[in-house]
C-alpha cells in the first residue's frame, strides 16, 4: 500500500483529475490560439488580403515568410526567457503580442507595416508554442508525455476547423473587400481572451499545487533501457535535418497557398474553399496520433517514408489541375498526414540521442525545419508570380516529398539495448 502511495501523484481533496490534465486542456487552447490562429488562419485569409491590398502572390509569399522569420528569432532565446521570466507569464505574454499584432494587422495598408506586425506575431507564436511543449514535460513523467503532448498539437486542428467556417461567415458580415480585416480583428481577440486564461490557469511546476508529475514513478523510470553505444553523430544529425527541411519547406507551400489556389485557379467561392479547408482540419486531428502510434509499430523511417509518399499524393494532384473530386482527395490526404511528421521526428531524435540529448538534438535539427518554412513561401509565391499559377509550385513540393521518401528510407533504425 505504501508502494502505491509513492508511485501515484497526489491529489488535492475533493478532486478526481490531476491538475496536469487542467494543464493539457489549457496547453491546447495555447497552440489553438498561437499557432492555429495565429499562423494556419493566413491560408483562409490571405486570399482576400491580396485583393483588398492588391499584393502580388511574391508579396503574399513574402508575408508568410516574415512570420516564419519571427518564429525563427523567437526560439533561439525562448528556453532562456522561460527558465527567468516562468513559463506561465512568457506564454501568457507571447499570447498577448500574437493578438495584438493580429488585431492591428486588421488596421493596416501598409504591406511594410503588415510585414513588421506579421513578424513579431510570429515571436510571439514562437516564445507561446515552444514553452508551452516544454511546460508539459514538468507536469507528465516520460511514460504519460506522448500522450499529452499528442492531445496539446491538435489544437492546430481545432483552429483550422474555426477558419474554415468562421472566417467565410466574417467575409459576410464586413462590408465588400474588407472582411480580412474583420476576420484578423476577431481572430486576434480571441488570442487576447485565452492569453487570460492561460495567465489564470498555467502553473510552472507541480509543487506549485503540491503535486507530483502525471504518472511519475522513479523506480520505473530507471529501468527504462538505453544504449550508451548508440552516439549520434553529425551525418545522422544532417540527415535528420536534411529530412525535416524538407517537410518544412513543402508542407508551407501546401498551408499557405492552397485556399488561394482554389479560388483564384479553380474559381471556388470563398465559403467552398473553406469547407475543403474545414477537411484539413478535421483530418488533422488524427494524424499525430495515428501516425506516432503506427511508427512504433512498424518503425520510424517506413512511417516516415509512407507519410512523404501520401504527401507527394497531394502534391501532385493540385500540380496536375484536376476535377474538383481529386481535389478533394487532395487536401484529404494532406490533412490526414499534417502533423504527423514532427511527432515521428522528435521519437526518432530521442531513439537515435538517447533521453539526455534528445531536446538539445531536436532543437537543432528544428533549425533545418524553421529554414525551409521561410524558404518554401517566399520561392513558391516569385514562382507563381513568374508563371501566373501554382502548379509548378506545387509540383516543386511533390518533388521534394519524393525525395523525402528516399531519405527516410535511408535512416537506419537506431539500436536499443
Amino acid at each position: 500500500m505504501t508502494m502505491l502511495s509513492i508511485s501515484r501523484a497526489p491529489k488535492p481533496p475533493g478532486s478526481s483529475i490531476h491538475y496536469g490534465w487542467h494543464i493539457v486542456w489549457v496547453g491546447t487552447l495555447c497552440v489553438f490560439a498561437c499557432l492555429g490562429l495565429g499562423r494556419f488562419a493566413l491560408g483562409m485569409i490571405l486570399p482576400g488580403m491580396g485583393a483588398g491590398l492588391s499584393l502580388s502572390y511574391a508579396q503574399m509569399g513574402l508575408i508568410g515568410t516574415m512570420n516564419f522569420a519571427g518564429y525563427l528569432i523567437s526560439v533561439l532565446f525562448c528556453g532562456a526567457m522561460a527558465e527567468r521570466m516562468g513559463y506561465r507569464l512568457l506564454i501568457s505574454l507571447a499570447l498577448i503580442l500574437t493578438g495584438s499584432t493580429m488585431i492591428l494587422m486588421g488596421f493596416s495598408s501598409s504591406l511594410i507595416l503588415i510585414l513588421m506586425l506579421y513578424t513579431l506575431c510570429g515571436m510571439g507564436i514562437g516564445a507561446a508554442n515552444v514553452p508551452m511543449m516544454g511546460l508539459i514535460s514538468h507536469w507528465f513523467n516520460r511514460s504519460r508525455r506522448g500522450r499529452a503532448t499528442g492531445f496539446v498539437v491538435i489544437g492546430s486542428g481545432f483552429a483550422i476547423l474555426l477558419s474554415g467556417k468562421l472566417i467565410p461567415f466574417l467575409n459576410e458580415l464586413a462590408e465588400p473587400g474588407q472582411g480580412w480585416r474583420l476576420s484578423w480583428q476577431v481572430l486576434g481577440g480571441i488570442v487576447l481572451c485565452i492569453a487570460l486564461l492561460c495567465l489564470a490557469m498555467l502553473r510552472n511546476d507541480p509543487r506549485e499545487k503540491g503535486l507530483r508529475p502525471v504518472g511519475d514513478d522513479p523506480e520505473a523510470e530507471s529501468k527504462l533501457p538505453f544504449s550508451e553505444e548508440n552516439r549520434i553523430t553529425p551525418r545522422i544529425v544532417a540527415h535528420l535535418g536534411a529530412v525535416y527541411f524538407l517537410f518544412g519547406f513543402s508542407y508551407v507551400i501546401y498551408a499557405t497557398f492552397i485556399v488561394t489556389t482554389l479560388i483564384n485557379e479553380h474559381g471556388f467561392a470563398t465559403g467552398t474553399a473553406g469547407n475543403f479547408w474545414a477537411v484539413v482540419g478535421l483530418l488533422s486531428l488524427l494524424s499525430g496520433p495515428l501516425f506516432g502510434t503506427l511508427s512504433d509499430r512498424i518503425g520510424r523511417n517506413i512511417t516516415l517514408a509512407l507519410v512523404f509518399a501520401i504527401q507527394t499524393v497531394s502534391y501532385l494532384l493540385v500540380a496536375a489541375h484536376p476535377a474538383p473530386a481529386l481535389l478533394l482527395f487532395s487536401v484529404s490526404c494532406f490533412g490526414l498526414v499534417a502533423w504527423s511528421i514532427p511527432s515521428i521526428m522528435a521519437a526518432m531524435v530521442g531513439d537515435y540521442a538517447g533521453p539526455f540529448k534528445a531536446a538539445r538534438i531536436f532543437g537543432l535539427v528544428t533549425f533545418f525545419f524553421a529554414i525551409g518554412q521561410i524558404a518554401g513561401p517566399v520561392v513558391a509565391g516569385a514562382m507563381a508570380e513568374q508563371s501566373g499559377s501554382f502548379s509548378g509550385s506545387f509540383l516543386m513540393a511533390g518533388l521534394c516529398t519524393l525525395l523525402g521518401v528516399f531519405l527516410a528510407l535511408r535512416l537506419q533504425p537506431a539500436s536499443r539495448s
